[in-house]
């Protein structure tokens, strides 16, 4: 039935340049089984038909411009920015960049918020589009085989912020660091603009959140969190790289991570400054 729905939606689609998006969907492809899939669920044949949906958001419905892409390093590394617009289309359209802008392509795998494991469709979905539950065994894991992955150290504070708290960092988690700090992984910040006017919320219904077993439940000018077209923008920062073990203590960790926090948050003000117009511009 997944399978179907998406065949549907990409039918709906056909973005200029589907076929290179495949090409680039088979570059990336690697140690796939004979049945179609990766050690991690991930499925190229499955991936290439949610790209070219995704690809159609990027280019036509977001508009999205990527700026320093090429900050990104070949290899392992960490992908790290503000987070915001409710169901992660932020994280969806920065995998995109890469995908689809960066060249050579890079694929990316976003460690996603465990709530999504008992969301149905969108659990199957993220996990054929290569997507995982962001735990730090799986991060290692993927960082030691030399993957790019996508981490939001605000988890939850930040994608379900209210409008009127619109691109306030919310406090950074430290555990990224320490995974950088053992697999010797660079750390790259990004900006990522036009995410809280594409879902933006007015408030937390926290008594449906309790009932569904969510970590908030948005209000929304069309009740649902669905995305309205604002024009979106990322800006790529220079990779930072820490000298260490993960071992060290507390105070030294929080310190790389001020760093990272205040070089993400640079890249957002300078978005913002250069932004003509939310949803024209």
């Amino acid at each position: 039935m997944l399978d179907r729905a998406v065949q549907i939606l990409s039918d709906l689609v056909d973005p200029p340049g589907s076929q290179e998006i495949e090409a680039r969907v088979e570059r990336v492809s690697r140690d796939v089984n004979a049945f179609g899939y990766d050690r991690w669920g991930f499925s190229p044949e499955a991936a290439k038909k949610i790209v070219r949906l995704a690809a159609w958001l990027y280019r036509r419905y977001f508009r999205v411009q990527a700026h320093g892409i090429k900050n990104v390093p070949a290899g392992r590394g960490v992908l790290v920015g503000n987070h915001s617009s409710q169901l992660a289309y932020d994280g969806m359209l920065v995998a995109t960049a890469m995908l689809i802008d960066a060249d050579p392509p890079r694929a990316v795998r976003a460690m996603i918020e465990k709530f999504f494991q008992h969301v149905p469709f969108a659990n199957v979905l993220m996990a054929r589009s290569g997507q995982l539950t962001g735990l730090p065994e799986n991060c290692r894991r993927l960082l030691e085989q030399d993957e790019l992955i996508m981490i939001f150290p605000e988890g939850a504070r930040g994608s379900g912020k209210t409008y009127w708290h619109r691109y306030q960092l919310e406090r950074f988690g430290t555990g990224f660091v320490r995974l950088a700090l053992q697999t010797r992984s660079p750390i790259v910040p990004f900006g990522f603009i036009g995410g809280e006017e594409i879902c933006p919320s007015f408030g937390n219904l926290a008594p449906l959140a309790r009932l569904l077993g969510t970590p908030y439940a948005p209000l929304t000018p069309l009740l649902l969190p669905l995305p309205l077209p604002a024009k979106c923008a990322i800006y790529f920062g220079e990779p930072l790289r820490f000298a260490g073990t993960g071992d060290e203590e507390d105070h030294e960790i929080e310190g790389h991570v001020a760093e990272v926090e205040a070089s993400v948050r640079r890249l957002v003000e300078r978005g913002l400054s250069e932004r003509k117009g939310i949803f024209f511009g």
